[in-house]
């Protein structure tokens, strides 16, 4: 295993040695349920929101953490996640109408647009059957095809039978949860991987069946080619703010690993490009065990985001 990415430097401000990385970018947060000070203190420089009010999104400042975002979810009537404690109306907008023309009251295009005028990167769809009613393919192909016009991708959160075939067959651009309700088969993965789907890992959230499938999942998926993305989910629990340990363990396990797993650290999705104006310095040496999952998952987490031009290469 290689970490081909990571040099060698001297960090001005301290005189420390250290490497540095690519900034690190967290593909699924949700800030209206954190404080999102101390990311860049623990190696995050970037997130996604992948799920709050478009307004208050667009109001934020342009420090650090660089955030892109969805906005709110693109739902079914009553469907997930109207009515949970952690999702104000803000965060919610229902389509009742497939029209792809704009300005129609819970039409596709509508719904998108909003988002996209608020500044959005990415648009979300709920697809969660299990938690009640979802849009129909009609809907869904229609808000597929109106954030293309907006130069958008989709993301959507797949759980329930079928949920994940129906997402793949959209051509929607990425999964916000690696799945975990049910084992993938190797056409659904063909079919992603062909479609050049993303999928977010958010391993850490999840416990027993549903974490050994989610892992066995990525796997299959990682293998075949898939593009796979750091994303933790913050928010959703008791997860710590910054990098995840577990979560790179989680990936390691899953045998994303080495240059693979700072890809998936480092990937600026939805964004074409990186921002290399910041960095990740991590001091002292590189693990001495590269192969060992715990030693890079430790050594990982020792991240802090650091302006670039502070950081000279050393040989």
């Amino acid at each position: 295993m290689t970490l081909s990415a990571a040099w060698p430097v001297r960090r001005a401000l301290t005189a420390e040695l250290g490497m540095a990385l690519p900034a690190f970018v967290d593909h699924h947060v949700h800030l209206h349920l954190i404080d999102a000070a101390d990311l860049p203190s623990r190696g995050i420089a970037a997130v996604v929101d992948l799920g709050g009010d478009p307004m208050t999104l667009a109001r934020r400042g342009s420090g650090l953490p660089r955030v892109s975002f969805a906005g709110a979810f693109l739902t079914a009537p009553g469907g997930y996640p109207s009515g949970r404690s952690w999702a104000p109306a803000a965060v919610v907008r229902t389509i009742t109408d497939a029209c792809r023309h704009p300005g129609v009251q819970g039409g596709a295009r509508t719904a998108v647009d909003e988002q996209a005028d608020a500044g959005a990167s990415v648009i979300k769809i709920a697809l969660h059957a299990d938690a009640g009613p979802v849009v129909s393919d009609e809907e869904l192909a229609a808000i597929v095809a109106s954030a293309r016009e907006r130069g958008l991708p989709t993301v959507a959160h797949a759980q329930g039978r079928g949920q994940v075939d129906r997402a793949i067959a959209a051509g929607v651009d990425a999964l916000a949860h690696t799945p975990f309700d049910e084992p993938v088969t190797r056409r659904q993965i063909s079919r992603a991987v062909a479609g050049g789907q993303a999928w977010i890992s958010t391993l850490d959230i999840h416990k027993g069946a549903d974490r050994t499938r989610a892992i066995s999942n990525l796997r299959a998926f990682a293998a075949r080619g898939g593009r796979v993305l750091y994303g933790t989910d913050l928010g959703n629990g008791s997860l710590p703010v910054g990098l995840n340990r577990r979560e790179l363990l989680a990936l390691h396990e899953a045998e994303v690993r080495g240059d693979a797993l700072i890809d998936a650290l480092t990937d600026p999705w939805p964004a074409v490009r990186s921002d290399d104006a910041v960095s990740t310095f991590i001091a002292g040496p590189a693990p001495t065990d590269p192969t060992d999952p715990d030693d890079v998952a430790t050594w990982l987490s020792r991240g802090t985001v650091v302006p670039t031009e502070e950081l000279t290469r050393v040989d």
